[in-house]
């Protein structure tokens, strides 16, 4: 996807949005979805400064900066809100039901009692031959980060 087309980058380069935090220099950001789409008060997402798709195409410093992000808003969650946990959502990739081509993190607070349902209430109907644990095993020996970074040059 190209970036000028994209909603968040389109946030990112606006003056005027508003952002629970955003530092200047920072690789992540973070804002509070629509209110329509919050699944509970505080829902924040988190979302890197550089385009990137999703997981599979983001540099380690995108991936860096959101997890550190991340880990800074679950926190001020629990400090600032009250919350007794989080959830982190994301959905990376056309199968995964991504809505915005752009790596976003669902940070969602959680207090007991709550009765947020956040996580999936079906497993998935596809199979895979073979030894799994292998398979990936395998996979993740074979994927340098070189040849990650090439991958996702040839996704972009």
């Amino acid at each position: 996807m190209d970036p000028a087309g994209c909603l968040f980058c389109s946030l990112l380069a606006d003056p005027d949005a508003v952002w629970v935090t955003r530092e200047d220099g920072a690789d992540a950001a973070a804002l509070l979805p629509l209110p329509d789409s919050s699944l509970a008060p505080g829902h924040t997402l988190v979302i890197p400064t550089e385009h990137c798709v999703g997981v599979h195409d983001a540099s380690p410093r995108a991936l860096h900066a959101v997890s550190d992000l991340v880990q800074r808003i679950a926190r001020a969650m629990s400090s600032g809100l009250g919350a007794d946990g989080v959830n982190v959502l994301n959905a990376s990739g056309p199968a995964s039901g991504q809505s915005v081509p752009h790596l976003h993190m669902h940070v969602v607070p959680r207090w007991e009692g709550d009765d947020l349902d956040t996580w999936p209430p079906s497993l998935s109907r596809h199979e895979v031959a073979g030894n799994i644990r292998m398979r990936l095993s395998e996979a993740v020996s074979d994927l340098t980060y070189e040849e990650g970074e090439r991958a996702s040059a040839r996704r972009r």
